[in-house]
């Protein structure tokens, strides 16, 4: 499992980041907690990042019901906005990819990157729970 205070996984997510007009990647846990991110985020916008991202990917996961089954499994939200994309995948179990683009970006080859990149890092990516405390608060 990857330390939540190393970036050791950084240089893997620049990959993603070879296509034109991405800007920058993410890995965060289900729980909001920074994994890794590239080299052009400095960790304290990545770590804010990554908190609002895990709150995404919940609400987004909550409205599966809009397009068909309630449980039916999430698997990406895209976000447009008038400078750009941010797309967000599911990178291993309790694990998610986030990548952020300029607005003229192949949004084909940024999504195949990611996908290529969680299939190769495999188990890597993996965030599992974290175990409860004990505390009866």
């Amino acid at each position: 499992m990857i330390e939540p205070t190393t970036n050791e996984l950084g240089w893997m997510l620049d990959e993603v980041l070879k296509v034109p007009g991405a800007r920058h990647a993410i890995l965060l846990s289900a729980d909001g907690m920074l994994r890794a991110h590239s080299a052009h985020i400095d960790r304290d916008d990545a770590e804010r990042l990554a908190a609002g991202l895990s709150g995404l990917q919940s609400i987004s996961r909550s409205t599966a019901g809009f397009c068909g089954p309630r449980d039916a499994p999430w698997r990406q939200t895209l976000i447009e906005f008038g400078h750009g994309f941010v797309f967000l995948v599911a990178a291993g179990e309790g694990a998610y990819l986030a990548v952020s683009t300029s607005e003229h970006v192949d949004m084909e080859a940024v999504t195949y990157r990611m996908h290529k990149l969680v299939d190769r890092l495999g188990k890597e990516l993996t965030s599992p729970a974290r175990p409860a405390t004990g505390s009866r608060a």
